[in-house]
């Protein structure tokens, strides 16, 4: 009776590691309603929404800043409120150029020399943010690896390298503008509520 019950001891525990490795049985998986399918450039889609939501501050700053005060800033050292929209709308002409495998249209520091008065510079914004556009919405994640002219640092850089740096260029920047709207008692463009 003892053989018996060691057989059948035995026989269970080596089995239970057997059964363990074989496969669960489930369910085929059917989508849910609910769960919005993956976007087809998830990279290039995080590119442009990270680009929208800066670009957006960069223009209503451009916007909003009255023109007595684009000649603001806080020291000599530094460029006024103005110089930093310009250079902003020159840089985004030699990174996106690049980004778009063209040759800039504008030297960075063109419109920082050619445009003064609040309407010429906030023209140069606008129209550097729509050439920028079109590299952003050109990009896929199959392209963003590819090596295109950059304008700074090595000749040929990824795409995704120049889309990136000129997200953080702006950002840099619109970060300079928060400082400068909040001297003047004014709410920035991120700050502000919706509504209000």
């Amino acid at each position: 009776m003892r053989m018996i019950v060691w057989t059948i001891a035995a026989l269970a525990l080596t089995a239970a590691p057997l059964t363990a490795q074989q496969p669960a049985k489930t369910l085929p998986k059917t989508p849910s309603k609910a769960t919005p399918a993956a976007p087809a450039n998830p990279v290039a889609e995080a590119l442009r929404s990270q680009w929208n939501s800066v670009k957006n501050y960069y223009l209503k700053s451009a916007e909003e800043m009255p023109e007595a005060n684009y000649g603001f800033k806080p020291t000599d050292k530094v460029r006024s409120f103005g110089e930093i929209i310009a250079h902003v709308a020159g840089a985004n002409y030699e990174i996106c150029a690049g980004a778009r495998g063209e040759k800039p249209l504008y030297a960075e520091d063109y419109f920082e020399k050619n445009a003064k008065t609040k309407d010429d510079i906030v023209k140069a914004a606008k129209e550097s943010v729509e050439y920028c556009d079109a590299a952003f919405k050109a990009a896929t994640d199959r392209n963003l690896g590819a090596l295109v002219p950059a304008p700074f640092g090595p000749p040929k850089q990824a795409r995704a390298s120049l889309l990136i740096l000129n997200v953080g260029h702006v950002n840099e920047h619109y970060g300079n503008l928060v400082t400068y709207f909040r001297l003047k008692d004014m709410v920035p463009p991120s700050s502000q509520r919706s509504g209000s």
